[in-house]
């Protein structure tokens, strides 16, 4: 696949080849500077290594190390099929009671929501427990791809009680689970919440652009209102170089 350079031709022009600093570091903190000042736009793909390699006159090696030094860091990612591409950094989440999407527009990111499937379905014996109701009763089960700067970052499979089955489709597309929650009188007071990692599923590697049984951060939470009844259970998993949970710990 050929990419067209990204980046102005003097950005590499003075490299130094035979001081102290590393090539990988000089090429990676031009790169980060250039996206960070938008001179390199989000959404933008990178050449593969070896062109790259080939215009700077570079190892592959030191291009390697040098865009792994930027995918670290959330400015780059790569997907399968489609190669390196820019994004605006990595999500900082703090571990409270909001949703992806009210973190992302805090962080003047621009969310993206596909919805994979919306369906009323008899609740399985874990989900009833989860939400306290009785097997078998009727569940909303919504499950959406959560993304930002043309790129996916989480999957969200979430269930409501049948109270929220009327729910319209149209507007999870546009609007947060809790903003919606919250728009119909519901106060989300406290809420359990577990982070954990585990490997990709084959349909979640398509759908994140991960490789198969690569690691995902996964998040599971049961919200309760403020009459301490349960509103929503929800497991959810995430891209690891694009998304951390952030919290601040205090003595005892």
């Amino acid at each position: 696949m050929s990419v067209t350079p990204v980046w102005p031709d003097e950005l590499f022009t003075d490299l130094d080849r035979t001081g102290p600093v590393p090539l990988y570091y000089q090429v990676s903190s031009r790169l980060e500077q250039a996206i960070r000042s938008g001179t390199i736009p989000t959404g933008s793909r990178l050449e593969n290594e070896i062109s790259i390699g080939e215009r700077l006159g570079l190892s592959r090696p030191t291009v390697r190390r040098a865009i792994q030094e930027l995918v670290d860091k959330g400015l780059l990612v790569r997907r399968r099929g489609i190669g390196t591409q820019v994004v605006q950094g990595q999500v900082s989440r703090p571990v409270e009671l909001t949703s992806l999407y009210e973190d992302l527009k805090h962080g003047h990111h621009e969310p993206s929501t596909e919805v994979l499937s919306y369906e009323v379905i008899p609740a399985p014996e874990e989900v009833a427990e989860k939400l306290s109701v009785a097997v078998g009763s009727d569940v909303l089960r919504i499950r959406r791809l959560r993304g930002t700067d043309g790129v996916p970052v989480a999957i969200l499979e979430n269930y409501l009680p049948k109270e929220f089955t009327d729910i319209i489709e149209a507007d999870l597309k546009s609007k947060g689970l809790y903003q919606l929650l919250r728009a119909r009188g519901v106060t989300i007071r406290i809420a359990n919440q577990s982070i954990s990692a585990r490997r990709a599923t084959a349909d979640e590697a398509d759908l994140l652009g991960e490789s198969r049984g690569g690691p995902l951060l996964t998040m599971e939470r049961i919200a309760f209102d403020d009459s301490g009844r349960a509103i929503e259970y929800g497991h959810h998993c995430y891209r690891p170089e694009l998304y951390r949970f952030e919290t601040t710990l205090v003595a005892k």
